[in-house]
């Protein structure tokens, strides 16, 4: 498998392009997408940590409270709390300017480039994909009910107590939660598909290589909770070139999130979300059902409402040459 050649901005701008080509109609060099890249791992696990902790610092000093003990409370994810969660998903969120940046200035492409080949979010799209992962979740519940070793699993010994951070806690969720799987997706099933497919072309390359870096980078992991996480870039980089956009990678992974953090906080701790242990096999059947399920049902309506899956050749025209 070799990099692709020396883009031609003529026959790109004249056929339009599938999502993962669309770097490929912006300024040529087989390096950007490698620099790309890498300014996107350094981003996420350097800069946008520390641009981020500036203002929480910033606050502690100001009312008073001793700033390195109160930073290293914040960034522990082992004992996680509301502002801890706050910080992580406001870290991460920060992704999605930064793929902007990296699209307008490393490309020469508007940023609106890395939500869909529309090119913005087709936010009708989004709200009803929504709603398909909502029905896909039942028939994950339906498959789950059937598995012994699905329904023996303890989700704690009763409702935890509502408290004052309990409730701080469900507002991070509610408010930040969808901004860091949005972004998350802006990365991984946006910027780093495009670039990988930018390099090598291949549709297939470009989603399992996006997967497997999407599931490394959430750190050490039981083998079962991996391929949960694996099937999961699968599902959502193949729906990207199927629908040729984020918002179904997005709508499914805002639902997933709200329901773990929400079932965590309601029988578990936050912790346990965060950090998942003790994974099974045996929940791989209901992993499937649920993005098998979701993948049918998002591409049947993105085909029923038309949805386009290249750019507009009058719209992603080519761009001044830059050596």
């Amino acid at each position: 498998m070799s990099i692709a050649p020396e883009y031609d901005h003529v026959v790109t701008a004249r056929e339009g392009l599938p999502y993962h080509l669309v770097l490929r109609g912006g300024w040529p060099g087989k390096w950007r997408p490698l620099v790309g890249l890498l300014a996107l791992a350094i981003g996420m696990v350097l800069v946008l940590p520390l641009l981020v902790m500036v203002p929480f610092a910033v606050f502690y000093a100001a009312t008073g409270q001793e700033v390195g003990t109160s930073v290293t409370r914040l960034v522990d994810l082992s004992q996680p709390t509301p502002a801890g969660l706050a910080y992580l998903n406001l870290a991460l969120a920060g992704l999605i300017p930064l793929t902007w940046l990296l699209l307008r200035f490393l490309h020469g492409l508007r940023p609106r480039w890395v939500s869909s080949v529309f090119p913005r979010l087709r936010w009708r799209y989004l709200f009803i994909c929504l709603g398909l992962a909502f029905v896909a979740l039942i028939a994950t519940v339906a498959v789950s009910a059937l598995l012994p070793q699905q329904a023996a699993t303890s989700l704690g010994g009763g409702v935890n107590e509502f408290t004052p951070t309990l409730r701080s806690f469900l507002l991070v969720v509610l408010f930040l939660t969808p901004l860091q799987a949005a972004a998350e997706e802006y990365a991984f099933r946006g910027y780093l598909l495009q670039a990988v497919g930018g390099l090598f072309r291949s549709p297939y390359l470009a989603v399992a290589a996006s997967s497997l870096l999407f599931a490394f980078a959430h750190g050490a992991q039981d083998p079962p909770i991996f391929f949960d996480r694996f099937a999961f870039g699968l599902v959502a980089g193949t729906l990207v070139i199927l629908t040729g956009g984020l918002e179904a990678g997005i709508a499914m992974h805002v639902l997933n999130n709200w329901l773990a953090f929400s079932v965590a906080l309601a029988f578990g701790d936050m912790g346990s979300a965060l950090n998942p242990t003790g994974g099974t096999w045996w929940s791989i059947p209901v992993t499937l059902t649920q993005s098998l399920t979701y993948l049918a049902l998002a591409w049947w309506v993105a085909r029923q409402l038309g949805l386009t899956t290249r750019t507009d050749p009058a719209v992603l025209a080519a761009p001044e040459r830059r050596v």
